[in-house]
């Protein structure tokens, strides 16, 4: 008499095994490199408000600032930043160029985030 059970072989049951490991191995790597790049995105769109910010202030007081460098905390939630800003003169004497490039407090070298404005003499 043959034998009529069906099944599975050992080795169709560890390959099986191995494909799903690969496969949830890369998930978790996936998933790894999802949230590594969603606190890069965070800390740059506060770097970005802690600019504009610094842009706005100056709009609204209605300075005229003096040309020169400083720089200033901008902490932004729990980011520690500082704003370093940079006026200098334009071609029109009516009006500055402003930029504020923004950076981790404890490196200086990286630079999250650079914007720039005109500013018109009051």
């Amino acid at each position: 008499m043959p034998c009529s059970e069906r099944g599975f072989t050992l080795v169709e049951v560890l390959v099986a095994l191995a494909i799903v490991a690969v496969a949830l191995a890369a998930a978790i790597r996936a998933s790894g490199v999802i949230a590594g790049n969603d606190d890069a995105l965070r800390t740059r769109a506060l770097a970005v408000v802690a600019a504009e910010n610094i842009l706005a202030t100056i709009r609204v007081s209605g300075e005229f600032p003096a040309i020169g460098k400083s720089v200033m905390p901008c902490h932004q939630g729990r980011q520690r930043m500082q704003c370093e800003r940079t006026v200098s003169a334009s071609v029109n004497a009516g009006f500055r160029q402003v930029s504020v490039r923004v950076h981790p407090e404890d490196d200086r070298a990286l630079t999250l985030v650079s914007l720039g404005a005109l500013v018109a003499r009051p």
